[in-house]
């Protein structure tokens, strides 16, 4: 937690309400995200029993699993919620198709996203993704062909979770405490009924929301409470064979543990969209575009379903992807936002101020005996200046310019810019400035091995993959 982040949640103590801690919105939120609220049954691994799904607040759709025990039932369950997630991103790609770059490849105008309330939405979605993308569509315990399409693209949303600035699967908890900082601890901030809380209201608010029968648990798991004085009993019923009466009694009982987290969603939905987005924001969806079109086409062109384990090498370079994703998304953060870029003020990674001497048109000898053009401006901050001469800068209101430190006296820094003059004017004097040494691109990746090169010791070049039926198989079967 930065130092910011914990004043931020000192004030929100102090004041009674969350205190913001950006002022632009870091998240894409689509024009028609598809919510995912779901519940699974205690004591039962990643047994679904019912979800509220659907794109608009109005029209929620409530799937059921009568009872979560039942393996014909689960996999019904799946089919139907394959109905409208598929249906959904089919939606996606009627939207229009672009070409970009050089080999003018194709990308999807429009992208899925799905919405969950928290954390524990994005584990539902990544272990139901795992347990159906295997299953097979003949034989014995045959299922709809749509259950393990449902599958894939449950597991490529919740890969695409795992991305820094993807906002292909988003928990609201997660997206509503990039923003604000509650008076709260972390753990509590996972509960969606309590943050909103504290934005909205204040303690008091978050407070009510621990009362389960006030604002019932946001899934996956249910209420203990529920569980034994409610569900119990309607599922005792499926069991003795009145099924209709336990549908029934289920499908009211469900239903009230699901509307206030739906309308929760969507008031954290509105919350968001009131903040203007990061100018970074569209750059990061255009990512999950295209990650999305890949996969789409991968899979109709008869693609194997994504397996259970990455080799080696493929794993050694998805971590470092995500290691500059990460990197890329904390710096661009800063760059969209002066509240984040204070962050870096702190630890003294950036520093602000005004400009006070300026020569736009200073030049100095090239390599080739030539005089460069080289500006020179000296900067007056009262930060902390912890910065080293000779280190590359770089200001958000001019990121494809780049200065070097080239001193540091007392209050005045000097700087000379070394690229990017013909893209934005020199600084000038009286101007209010920021510069940091946070890179979008600062990190450097070794070159790893190709996977034929792969090292005896993690196993020797991997086998071509080859789906089998141990792929379905899961650790608790």
């Amino acid at each position: 937690m930065s130092a910011i982040s914990s004043y931020a949640r000192a004030l929100a103590v102090d004041g009674g309400r969350a205190f913001p801690i950006a002022t632009r919105r870091h998240v894409h939120i689509a024009g028609e995200p598809l919510v995912l609220i779901p519940l699974t049954m205690a004591g039962e691994a990643n047994a679904p029993l019912a979800a509220m799904v659907g794109t608009r607040r109005d029209d929620p759709a409530l799937l059921i699993v009568p009872q979560p025990r039942n393996r014909d039932l689960r996999f019904a369950f799946a089919d139907e919620l394959a109905a409208v997630v598929l249906r959904y991103v089919e939606d996606r790609t009627r939207q229009g198709i672009e070409t970009y770059g050089k080999n003018q490849d194709p990308r999807y105008l429009d992208a899925p996203q799905l919405l969950v309330p928290n954390p524990g939405g994005v584990g539902f979605v990544r272990l139901f993704g795992r347990s159906t993308r295997f299953r097979r569509t003949t034989g014995e315990y045959a299922v709809s062909p749509d259950v393990p399409l449902l599958g894939r693209w449950l597991s490529f949303l919740a890969e695409r979770a795992e991305h820094p600035g993807s906002s292909a699967l988003l928990p609201m908890t997660s997206a509503l405490n990039l923003h604000w900082a509650t008076g709260q601890s972390s753990l509590e901030d996972t509960n969606l009924a309590a943050t909103l809380g504290w934005i909205t209201s204040g303690p008091d608010a978050a407070r009510e929301a621990e009362d389960p029968t006030v604002w019932p648990p946001a899934g996956p798991s249910t209420d203990p409470t529920f569980d034994n004085e409610i569900l119990a009993p309607a599922l005792r019923q499926w069991d003795e064979g009145r099924h209709e009466r336990a549908r029934a009694l289920l499908d009211r009982d469900l239903r009230t543990q699901l509307e206030p987290t739906w309308r929760l969603m969507w008031q954290a939905i509105d919350l968001l969209r009131a903040l203007p987005a990061g100018d970074s924001v569209d750059a990061r969806w255009t990512e999950d575009r295209n990650e999305f079109t890949s996969y789409y086409m991968y899979v109709n062109s008869g693609g194997y379903p994504q397996p259970r384990r990455d080799q080696a090498v493929a794993a050694a370079r998805r971590l470092q992807r995500l290691e500059r994703e990460q990197t890329a998304f904390d710096a661009t953060l800063a760059l969209d936002d002066p509240l984040v870029m204070a962050n870096y003020r702190v630890t003294g990674e950036a520093f602000a101020g005004t400009v006070v001497e300026s020569e736009p048109d200073r030049k100095v000898p090239g390599d080739k005996g030539r005089r460069v053009l080289r500006p020179l401006l000296v900067v007056r901050s009262d930060d902390p200046l912890r910065l080293t001469v000779g280190t590359d800068v770089v200001s958000p209101g001019r990121r494809k310019q780049v200065a070097k430190i080239l001193e540091i006296d007392g209050d005045r820094v000097t700087l000379q810019i070394e690229k990017g003059m013909t893209v934005a004017p020199t600084p000038a004097v009286g101007e209010e400035i920021t510069y940091t040494s946070v890179f979008p691109e600062g990190m450097q990746s070794p070159k790893l091995p190709t996977a034929e090169d792969t090292p005896w010791t993690h196993g020797g070049p991997p086998q071509p993959y080859v789906a089998s039926d141990d792929d379905a198989r899961e650790v608790w079967e």
